[in-house]
């Protein structure tokens, strides 16, 4: 209850609230026990509020009197000195009832909110209790409260719903006629006919077309939610369900490039495009589904026509599917352009030609060597890897591949460092170590020592070869063949540039294509003091540090190959 609701009669609050005995609106409410009208309080039989004279909430009239308490005089109150003259509800602002004339033998005027009979008779206090509503307004902009009978049931509920009117929600028709019969028991049925409505409700045809509306309205609900179910169903499936997908291995054969960098979506894009999966997503999720799914590499693939995207992430990381050019380690550039004419088809010498005329202009680093004495410019830049091609693939476009897949790697490496490191002239020096290392070792482990032995047989220094790498290796790639048994006579007689048996130092250019541990061990060689190596059996390299150890493998090597 706010202040607002406060008015002349009994107090609802506790005495000890702060505004107990407040004076009202105008301030003119009587304190507890006091004459309205100017009078001497007189206090009521065993009051027990009215012999405390120090309680300064039951002397509003002296705190009114005195200045700076910025206490305001209501202006619409009427002061006591014109006791004829109609007050608005005794100085509050309460229902616009007039208060019970003052009493002509000086007795106090009776509460009319009491229950006294001093008045003109009883009224219910409609701001006194919590039902008060709606919040009093200034006397000046009130409407006078209606009289109610305090046993009827009030005409409005705060705490029920307002009723539906429209005439499809009420059952009434366009008359405003009810269209059902039971309203007898209805409380609000004056109500209703105040609508302007019939009082005879009518039964039969108007209640059959209230059934026949529901029906309608019925039948339009199941419609529309089978339709919502049906779309929502569609939408479900293509959002949430199995994507389409083609069942089996498929047939026929498509070839299919998947280039470097490429995703799980872009591989399934390229699939679709060229039919052999039916959507992305199922690519995509069987890919997914494979544990070897994320292995796919680029490259180019033969495949089927119309398979399950799981058939083909199985063909896909089966190397077998891969239609690729494969360049193995230590491979000469003539065996290389061999391969290349025999894998699109093309006569033999197709692209050596190519090669040799369009060598300038397949990419060659700057710091290629352009010495005359070289036999390819290209030898050393057909980087050993796996390269896809397909039937439209030309010459010039896999010999640029390669030379840009050499330049990629050589930037890993340090061959300039190296370069300085060992006295060589370059970069391209070092790649010619590197091709020979490739070109004499067996195995693996065999790099590191044979690219200690290049290096020492280099040195200024060397007094047991006199600089002379005396490699059959590279005789070998003079003359285009692989022998191991080469006369003494012939190998030391060939003035060939490339004879290290006859010319000391390195040959003018690389005799081989190296890989990438032949490179990574010339450019870090061991450093045990290996001059000397030697191969009996064509399967494991011998290493010596002595000529006289040396000589023995060498005899056991002529005894056993009949060479004198």
């Amino acid at each position: 209850m706010t202040e607002y609701g406060r008015g002349p009669g009994s107090e609802p609050w506790h005495p000890e609230d702060p505004l107990y005995g407040d004076q009202g609106w105008g301030g003119q409410q009587s304190a507890h026990g006091q004459d309205q009208y100017g009078g001497q309080q007189q206090p009521y039989p065993h009051d027990p509020y009215a012999q405390q004279p120090q309680d300064p909430y039951a002397q509003q009239q002296h705190y009114q009197q005195q200045p700076g308490y910025g206490v305001q005089q209501d202006p619409y109150a009427q002061q006591p000195q014109q006791p004829q003259q109609p007050q608005y509800d005794n100085g509050g602002w309460g229902t616009g009832q007039q208060p019970a004339a003052m009493p002509y033998d000086g007795q106090p005027a009776a509460d009319p909110y009491g229950g006294g009979q001093g008045g003109y008779g009883e009224t219910q206090d409609y701001y006194g209790t919590q039902e008060a509503y709606p919040p009093p307004q200034p006397p000046g902009r009130r409407e006078a409260a209606p009289q109610q009978d305090p046993t009827q049931t009030p005409d409005w509920d705060p705490e029920v719903q307002p009723e539906e009117t429209h005439p499809f929600f009420t059952g009434a028709d366009d008359n405003g006629d009810d269209k059902d019969d039971d309203y007898d028991d209805d409380p609000r049925e004056s109500r209703r006919g105040s609508r302007g409505g019939n009082e005879r409700r009518g039964k039969g045809k108007k209640k059959s077309r209230s059934g026949c509306a529901c029906l309608v309205v019925s039948l339009v609900l199941v419609g529309g939610l089978g339709g919502v179910g049906y779309f929502g169903y569609s939408y479900w499936k293509d959002k949430y369900g199995a994507a389409p997908d083609y069942a089996g291995s498929g047939s026929g054969s498509v070839e299919v490039e998947i280039p470097k960098g490429a995703f799980g979506s872009d591989i399934g894009n390229i699939l679709k495009k060229k039919g052999v999966v039916k959507s992305v997503d199922a690519f995509v999720s069987a890919q997914s589904e494979s544990p070897k799914g994320k292995s796919i590499q680029a490259g180019v693939y033969l495949l089927h026509e119309k398979m399950s995207a799981a058939e083909a992430v199985k063909m896909m990381v089966d190397p077998k599917s891969q239609n690729l050019l494969v360049i193995p380690e230590g491979f000469r550039n003539f065996a290389v352009y061999e391969m290349v004419d025999k894998k699109l088809g093309l006569k033999k010498g197709t692209t050596e030609g190519i090669a040799k005329s369009d060598a300038s202009e397949l990419g060659l680093p700057d710091w290629a060597s352009k010495n005359k004495d070289i036999k390819d410019p290209l030898e050393g830049f057909l980087y050993p890897a796996a390269y896809p091609v397909t039937k439209e693939t030309k010459p010039e476009t896999i010999l640029k591949k390669m030379v840009a897949r050499s330049n990629e790697e050589y930037k890993k490496l340090d061959l300039e460092g190296t370069a300085k490191k060992y006295k060589l002239d370059g970069p391209w020096q070092v790649l010619t170590v590197a091709s020979l290392v490739q070109a004499e070792g067996l195995t693996h482990d065999d790099f590191r020592k044979m690219a200690e032995v290049v290096y020492n047989r280099l040195k200024p220094d060397n007094i047991a070869t006199n600089r002379k790498l005396q490699f059959d290796s590279a005789f070998n790639y003079l003359k285009k063949q692989s022998k191991i048994k080469i006369s003494s006579n012939e190998i030391l007689t060939n003035p060939d540039p490339y004879n290290t048996y006859y010319h000391a130092g390195l040959p003018p250019g690389p005799i081989s294509n190296p890989g990438d541990e032949a490179l990574r061990a010339t450019l870090n060689p061991t450093g045990d003091g290996w001059m000397y190596f030697i191969s009996l059996d064509g399967k494991k390299t011998q290493f010596t540090k002595t000529a006289a150890e040396h000589e023995k493998l060498n005899d056991k090597f002529k005894e056993k190959h009949g060479l004198g």
